[in-house]
């Protein structure tokens, strides 16, 4: 590797002159997430991955590999770091693993470290390489991003820092590129005009619809979301009235969607004349997730989050494959977390298949690339659809198809104004809302009307600290708990108790807490069911600190 040592030697020097590690630096590790910790903490990663977002763009000849500065719902004290794959989608697996060991050594052992990962990657340091780099709004975004920058230096990569973006459009952007502009232009100008452009062919002339009121209240989380959607409401001409709220407070305090999903409230910054049945939605620090909720006239406030939002595009789209006659398979990709009547909807009434994945949207994802079409949401509210190779040409076929009624190529074209609409590299807090938007007013429905289509069972999901989280392992998509040895059995005899009870626990990925999820045909029972589950876990997995308690929700 002729110029590899130059480069090699440069990289321990920034290292030590201005990105030190902290001596005795607990290890930490990357996830689906990226690495995510306090903003202090963070200098030494973003500098590493920096250099191993070149070594990544020159492992996959050249193309273009995303940075992305954020920690999406996490508070304003937090900070991360991700990267991006070509294709917009999350890093392969493998390279977590080789991010996690880049990361993780000393300050000395650096130098040795990128030249083992070049050399086992068969990396040649003299190759282009090319990396984007987006951050969020968070106060110390900004020096964290010059330590990126720094990284990608050393390695001698070039870079295109675009600043201030939310994440699904670094994820745009990425794509975009690696696909020669043929997913569109890799700025922040063709990504609002690709959007907006469906969104107006789809909607037409008319703006209300029956029970479809043209207006929205947006919660930005005091984020980037904010920030970008005051830029769509100049473009949007009437075709959608979005009042803006949480835009320039501290990010996701009392407020966003992870705020609206955990409290089962509406967020702190919303009007206090708020109509009764407004149509409101919270996206997350970063804009790659999003809820809708309302408050009735009884002052009682209803969600539909992640599920919901699966169950009604799936509807719209498996109701235009029908009409336009072309004979696609479609998939509707769920965590453990999805509530059990959402599936039982999909499945009885939808008649669309569904997987379950492990928790984590790069499992389900991957899942959704099974399909035709895959729609894949996790009940936080993060999550889109994938539309196949295939799914296109045939669509796009059907549309230009003469021996076929005006009715099916039209539906067909409206169909391909849909993905049009679609962030398909990942979930999209703002193309997401813009998608529900168009099938709530193609139905003419109100939230009162969504919420109408089934019933949600009560739920509830707690944590217990315990001493080692690892002592809990997991299978059939983390439903089944494998150790400690009994755990499962005494489970399943206590949902056995309960109406319509269903429960399941799992480690966390980044603490020692094990999370106990719960449902059951009414609230108490919901709770009790909890807590006895809670109980058992803290017996038999080494539980910490004071004997769970039945929540108060």
């Amino acid at each position: 590797m002729t110029g590899a040592t130059f480069n090699l030697r440069q990289v321990y020097a920034f290292a030590r002159e201005y990105h030190r590690k902290p001596e005795n630096q607990k290890d930490i590790q990357y996830g689906t997430a990226g690495f995510r910790t306090h903003a202090d903490r963070l200098d030494y990663v973003m500098y590493r991955m920096g250099l191993l977002a070149v070594i990544r763009s020159r492992a996959k000849a050249g193309q273009v590999i995303g940075v992305m500065i954020t920690a999406s719902h996490n508070p304003e004290q937090d900070n991360g770091v991700k990267l991006i794959d070509p294709m917009g989608e999350m890093l392969e697996q493998r390279w977590e693993t080789l991010a996690t060991s880049l990361v993780n050594v000393s300050d000395a052992d650096l130098e040795s470290q990128v030249a083992k990962i070049c050399l086992d990657e068969g990396v040649d340091n003299n190759d282009p390489a090319k990396v984007f780099v987006g951050m969020d709004t968070r106060y110390h975004s900004p020096q964290l991003a010059k330590a990126v920058l720094n990284g990608i230096a050393a390695m001698k990569g070039n870079v295109r820092d675009f600043g201030i973006v939310t994440t699904p459009m670094l994820h745009y952007f990425v794509m975009c590129s690696n696909t020669n502009m043929a997913y569109g232009l890799p700025t922040e100008e063709g990504y609002m005009t690709k959007l907006l452009k469906a969104f107006k062919n789809i909607r037409g002339t008319s703006f209300n619809k029956d029970n479809y009121i043209n207006k929205v209240y947006y919660d930005g989380a005091n984020g980037v979301g904010s920030l970008k959607m005051l830029g769509f409401i100049k473009k949007f001409d009437g075709y959608l009235d979005v009042k803006v709220f949480n835009s320039n407070g501290k990010i996701n305090f009392n407020c966003g969607a992870d705020f609206v999903k955990t409290n089962q409230r509406a967020p702190e910054g919303l009007p206090e004349t708020l109509e009764p049945n407004a149509r409101c939605v919270s996206v997350d620090g970063d804009a790659d997730r999003i809820v809708y909720y309302f408050t009735d006239e009884m002052n009682v406030f209803h969600l539909l989050d992640g599920d919901r939002i699966a169950t009604l595009l799936a509807g719209y789209l498996k109701n235009l494959v029908e009409r336009c006659g072309v004979q696609l398979e479609m998939g509707l990709i769920q965590t453990a977390y999805a509530n059990g009547a959402s599936t039982n909807y999909i499945v009885n009434e939808l008649k669309v298949p569904v997987a379950c994945v492990s928790t984590g949207v790069k499992h389900l994802h991957h899942k959704a690339l099974d399909y035709d079409i895959g729609v894949y949401f996790e009940a936080n509210g993060h999550g889109t659809v994938i539309y196949s190779a295939s799914a296109k040409n045939k669509i796009t076929a059907a549309s230009r198809d003469e021996s076929s009624t005006v009715e099916q190529r039209r539906t067909a074209g409206l169909l391909l104004q849909t993905i049009a609409l679609t962030n398909e590299t990942v979930g999209d807090a703002i193309s997401d809302m813009l998608l529900v938007e168009t099938v709530l007013h193609y139905r003419g429905w109100n939230l009162q009307d969504w919420l109408a289509t089934y019933n949600d069972l009560p739920n509830v999901l707690m944590k217990i600290k315990v001493e080692n989280r690892n002592v809990i392992t997991t299978t059939d998509a983390e439903r089944i708990c494998v150790t400690p040895e009994g755990l499962q059995q005494a489970i399943d005899e206590i949902v056995a108790k309960y109406e319509n009870g269903r429960s399941f626990v799992r480690p966390s990925g980044t603490e020692d807490v094990v999370r106990v999820y719960a449902e059951a045909g009414t609230k108490e029972n919901t709770l009790k069911l909890a807590a006895e589950v809670a109980n058992v876990v803290y017996d038999k997995a080494g539980g910490v600190g004071p004997r769970p308690e039945q929540p108060n929700i």
